[in-house]
């Protein structure tokens, strides 16, 4: 069991202060917004260990580790199952502005846009390269503060319902489009439309639509405080479209391929699948594949199905999904209780998200991880919460 080293990603949209007051340090003034645990070859976490004739310990990437012995790390259940990679990447996210309007693709569809790509020589790193790697990137997020977003669509009559509220008239054949199909067809050609209309007209539109949300407030505010970030993106109206989605402190969202969502504000633990394979619908100023988009995008409206977890007699609460690459759950410790065994035939990274826990013999804080080997025995106690990132294998 190791001590982790984790990277904070300073992306824009970060939070200036949710991370380091986690941490308990001093704001940089620089925005924080994720911190990454786990072996994703961008920002691999680093950890201490003796290696190879040296008796001298060295700080080495998680990624080497793996590599020199995956069984020995991994387990042979979860090589097999998934290769000589840990599958998953744990994160703390903190979202001080919306992110971008996003979408993932499934298994299948992210092999042959990524083969596709490779056949046609797209070099990785181009702005317009959609797929970065041939695996799926469904995703749980779970609150540690406050956390909003939006998720899936909703249903097409209260999305044109939304919409005409505002009074704009821009805004009105979009309003006619959904009330005159089949909701999978009126969805899909309403966001064609919305990504494809004209630069100018949009940002106006997207104007006059911020200002009525905003006049309004209630239940169109957000779309106002979503503009003030990215006045004139189509993403603002796009936005309309989904459903919005307040988690409390312990509720989380799971994100399946095809559906859009983003993330708006909040705090909390973060857990995918170990992909870069990211569709963007708008709210940014990067690329937009709008065919490929819309070839993926799920165009049925769904329930978003806010994730509570389930406690069993150990004391560990499972947020449940239908993914075998990662399993992300969680211990409340109380002061004075019988140790936790947390000993697993698979790899965790556990993560103390307040208190002060002991992890066999490491003492953590919050924002502290560790890595534990496939079946390495480990205990938990003292108090404090601790959150379990592992695979199904």
């Amino acid at each position: 069991m190791d001590r982790l080293s984790n990277t904070v990603r300073p992306y824009a949209w970060g939070s200036t202060t949710a991370i380091p007051e986690l941490l308990g340090v001093a704001p940089t003034g620089e925005p924080q917004a994720e911190m990454w645990m786990g072996a994703h070859s961008g920002a691999p976490s680093r950890l201490t260990r003796i290696s190879g004739a040296s008796e001298t310990p060295t700080e080495q990437p998680l990624t080497d580790i793996i590599a020199a012995d995956p069984e020995r790390e991994l387990g042979p259940a979860a090589v097999e199952k998934f290769g000589p990679r840990l599958p998953f990447l744990l994160k703390l996210l903190a979202a001080g502005a919306p992110l971008s309007l996003q979408v993932h693709p499934d298994l299948e569809q992210a092999k042959k846009g990524y083969e596709d790509e490779e056949r046609r020589s797209v070099p990785i790193d181009a702005p317009h390269r959609t797929y970065k790697d041939a695996n799926h990137k469904p995703e749980l997020i779970c609150a540690l503060t406050p956390f909003e977003g939006l998720c899936g669509f909703r249903r097409s009559t209260e999305a044109a319902q939304a919409m005409a509220a505002l009074g704009v008239d821009s805004l009105k054949p979009y309003v006619d489009l959904l009330g005159a199909q089949p909701e999978e067809a009126a969805l899909r050609e309403v966001l064609r439309a919305i990504l494809t209309a004209d630069p100018v007209e949009m940002a106006e539109t997207v104007t006059a639509a911020a200002a009525a949300a905003e006049r309004l407030g209630g239940v169109h505010a957000p779309y106002a405080r979503i503009a003030h970030h990215f006045p004139g993106d189509p993403g603002v109206i796009a936005a309309m479209l989904l459903n919005y989605v307040q988690l409390q402190p312990g509720e989380a969202l799971f994100l399946g391929a095809g559906v859009p969502h983003a993330y708006l504000g909040g705090l909390g633990v973060e857990i995918m699948a170990n992909s870069d394979n990211v569709l963007r619908c708008g709210l940014t100023p990067k690329h937009i594949d709008v065919p490929e988009l819309l070839r993926i995008v799920r165009f049925e409206a769904t329930d978003p199905g806010i994730l509570r977890p389930e406690a069993s007699p150990s004391g560990e609460e499972l947020y449940e999904t239908p993914v075998d690459e990662f399993r992300l759950s969680r211990f409340d410790l109380s002061p004075g209780a019988a140790a936790v065994d947390l000993t697993r035939p698979t790899p965790q990274i556990l993560l103390c998200t307040a208190g002060a826990p002991r992890v066999g013999t490491l003492d953590l804080t919050p924002g502290a991880s560790v890595f534990v080997p496939s079946g390495e025995t480990v205990e938990a106690s003292g108090t404090g919460t601790l959150f379990r990132a592992t695979v199904v294998a």
